[in-house]
């Protein structure tokens, strides 16, 4: 009797069963790629640059500088929620907090050895956030809303010459002299508005005296970081060098004094700095007076 075709096509299409095959009522994992593997695969960071005149092709990031920089961000996004629930206090010290880490996370870098184009545009990011968006924000919540549209007007001017500040400042790296900024530094100008914000806040909001000097405030410090004033930088102070015993005792001094009034001390402090690049652009002019034509 012949044996039917299909039942010899189906039972020649069945696969033999392997040697080592899992007993019954086990199943056999796939043979496929771990998936945590793949996802850490698909989103390393990689990096080309040139080294001793060498291609060097890295993957992966430093951890402990942009650990830095990631609280600082941490910071301007707390600083943001502060001044959104009214907490004006908490909103500029945080700032201050962010201005801190963002001045260690580049220190870290250097010291360690762990410098990284990656690094470097992840801090420009965490500053727009820290010194661009949370002053003007906090500053429009806490008083320049009140004046309608001059007022979001005014701090979106600062956020915009926050932004164009900080560009200008990436493309301009080793082509200018480090003793010096070309305008006002974003963390600079970010912690003159904080500061202004930490200390007018107790008074009354209501005058319209406040209302305009904040005004000339977030204004005044936005078109600074844009303009072409130096400002004095002080990376050429030798912090690993020895110093005369009268300088900590200074450094000391300074403490006390910010402790005593720290929103009053720090408004003065870089009320002065702000003021210190006018002031010597100034002085310039008169020392060198343009020819006579």
């Amino acid at each position: 009797m012949s044996q039917d075709p299909r039942n010899t096509e189906h039972e020649g299409s069945r696969p033999a069963q392997e040697p080592d095959s899992a007993p019954s009522g086990e199943r056999v994992p796939p043979a496929e790629e771990d998936l945590a593997a793949t996802f850490v695969r698909e989103t390393e960071v990689i990096e080309e640059s040139i080294e001793d005149g060498k291609k060097v092709r890295r993957k992966g990031i430093y951890l402990l500088p942009n650990l830095f920089t990631t609280s600082a961000l941490f910071a301007g996004f707390f600083s943001v929620i502060a001044g959104i629930n009214g907490d004006f206090t908490a909103a500029a010290v945080a700032i201050f907090i962010a201005m801190v880490l963002d001045g260690l996370d580049g220190r870290v870098a250097r010291m360690t050895n762990t410098q990284s184009a990656f690094g470097a545009e992840y801090d420009s990011l965490s500053d727009m956030l820290s010194f661009g968006v949370a002053p003007a924000l906090v500053a429009f919540t806490w008083i320049l809303q009140d004046i309608g549209k001059t007022g979001w007007v005014v701090a979106f001017l600062y956020v915009a010459c926050a932004a164009l500040r900080l560009a200008r400042f990436n493309v301009q790296v080793g082509s200018v002299d480090k003793k010096w900024f070309i305008g006002l530094p974003s963390p600079s100008a970010a912690a003159f508005v904080a500061a202004s914000v930490w200390t007018f806040h107790s008074f009354d909001a209501d005058a319209v005296g406040f209302k305009l000097l904040m005004l000339l405030v977030v204004a005044a410090a936005g078109v600074l970081m844009v303009s072409n004033i130096r400002y004095y930088s002080f990376k050429d102070f030798d912090l690993k060098g020895p110093v005369p015993f009268v300088v900590l005792l200074a450094i000391v001094l300074g403490f006390v004094v910010i402790s005593v009034e720290p929103s009053v001390m720090l408004l003065l402090l870089f009320g002065a700095y702000v003021a210190s690049g006018p002031a010597l652009a100034v002085m310039r002019k008169m020392q060198h007076p343009p020819p006579a034509g």
